[in-house]
């Protein structure tokens, strides 16, 4: 259940543990941690080598007794020891001081909309091996509207697409409640993958994992739609050879393999609409879509929502920490619960 504005008040720190990205909002400090969600062990001696950009770096480029690990999945903890670990690192020794001079810790975790018990038993576990006594649980559907300052705990409706790396979540929401919401499993990571299959069966050209990010290869100017560039070079390994090579991509084949992940996005959007109340969908005609996550920063997918929709599509300033930062606003007590009038 997500916790009421009482209960975060009272917490000290907030944790959004994504499948990308690792985000901590400690009270009164501010955003302390934006790292990727990535350590690099020893499989030799089980030392933890690196966490965050370091370890990001290393993925691909290791000898065989080096593992990068990712320890959250889809918004998931799926490994906790590593996930305790991997915190504890990014937080560091001072921060990690200052919290544990707490008396009672109290800490808030984002979780996905669908989550099982199970799901959220691992995110309570990771915290509580943190030196947290009591975690609150946060949808991060109602943490993203937060951050990007849309009026969840208003009597209108307010739409939200979290895009996230491993899923997408679409809602609507009205009077700091989910009135209707639908989870995709389909996110940037997806997109990625498309891409990168389209270069491999269609040019036999392999891609670098990490160094090299597809997406802003093989996309540039208006991206998703037509009046983008017609062709772009991409550099990869031969399939065949091994050897170096560079292609010329058509971007409008690239559009076409992007099409099949972003389809279940659209269907989803169609989904909340056809179950939320007339009254809802009435309001959602002139407020539209609000767009949060790193995966909303895709060129050229707004464009395509609105022509799909016919309704207005906004990116939040900051899509990416958008999560964290609703978690801190109610942390910091800085939105109200709605109040009704007294009668007269």
């Amino acid at each position: 259940m997500t916790a009421t504005l009482e209960q975060l008040r009272r917490c000290h720190f907030a944790v959004d543990l994504g499948a990308a990205r690792t985000r901590v909002y400690v009270r009164g400090a501010g955003l302390v941690v934006d790292q990727p969600s990535a350590a690099a062990v020893n499989t030799r001696t089980g030392a933890l080598i690196a966490v965050g950009e370091f370890a990001e770096r290393m993925t691909g480029r290791t000898p065989d007794y080096i593992r990068v690990v990712r320890p959250v999945s889809g918004g998931t903890v799926v490994d906790i020891d590593m996930a305790q670990r991997m915190l504890r690192h990014l937080l560091g020794d001072k921060v990690r001081r200052a919290l544990r001079r707490k008396p009672f810790l109290r800490a808030a975790v984002c979780t996905p909309h669908d989550a099982d018990p199970l799901a959220q038993r691992a995110a309570i576990e990771t915290l509580v091996g943190l030196g947290a006594r009591r975690v609150e649980l946060v949808d991060t559907l109602i943490a993203a509207a937060v951050g990007c300052g849309l009026p969840v705990e208003q009597p209108e409706a307010s739409m939200i697409m979290v895009c996230g790396a491993a899923a997408t979540e679409v809602a609507v929401l009205s009077l700091g409640n989910i009135v209707t919401a639908e989870r995709v499993r389909v996110g940037g990571e997806a997109v990625d993958h498309a891409i990168v299959q389209h270069l491999r069966h269609e040019h036999e050209l392999m891609l670098p994992s990490q160094n090299v990010r597809p997406l802003q290869l093989a996309l540039s100017g208006n991206g998703l739609t037509a009046q983008g560039p017609a062709s772009t070079e991409i550099h990869g390994r031969d399939v065949c050879t091994g050897l170096a090579r560079s292609v010329q991509v058509d971007t409008a084949a690239v559009r076409d393999a992007i099409q099949t992940p972003l389809t279940a996005v659209l269907d989803s959007i169609g989904k909340v609409l056809r179950d939320c109340p007339p009254d809802l969908v009435a309001d959602l005609a002139d407020r539209g879509i609000m767009m949060v996550g790193g995966s909303a920063l895709l060129p050229g997918f707004d464009e395509m929502l609105r022509q799909a929709t016919s309704m207005p599509v906004h990116i939040a300033e900051r899509p990416d920490v958008c999560a964290v930062q609703g978690l801190g606003t109610m942390l910091e007590g800085r939105i109200e619960p709605l109040e009704l009038d007294p009668a007269a």
